[in-house]
């Protein structure tokens, strides 16, 4: 079955961390490149961090030296961690192909970062 799973979400204090973990099925594993999303309350999903097959990466310049997104080749797994917590950073955090496939998008995990 070809599928994502979101998980490691929380409830958070500004300045603190989480680290988030997507399951990836192989094929989608393997894709070009594969990015965390995130949509806050009343806001567009928008693409936080990017990480190619061969390792590159790309970050929207909000969370720039904050998170750091990462993979698992063994475990065909992509992380996200998340330093320095801000408020700001509350949403739903999804994974998905990038650029995104529709019918990979999955229930997300909540994160939650309380002034």
């Amino acid at each position: 079955q070809v599928q994502l799973v979101e998980s490691g979400g929380g409830l958070v204090q500004a300045g603190g961390s989480l680290r988030l973990s997507c399951a990836a099925s192989g094929s989608i594993f393997w894709t070009n490149a594969i990015g965390w999303y995130r949509q806050a309350p009343g806001k567009e999903r928008e693409l936080v961090a990017t990480i190619w097959r061969v390792g590159t990466t790309n970050y929207k310049d909000t969370v720039k030296g904050r998170f750091t997104i990462s993979r698992d080749n063994a475990k065909n797994t992509i992380y996200l961690q998340m330093d320095s917590l801000r408020p700001e950073d509350t949403a739903v955090y999804y994974c998905n192909t990038v650029p995104q496939t529709m019918a990979y998008w999955g229930q997300g995990t909540q994160v939650t970062v309380s002034s």
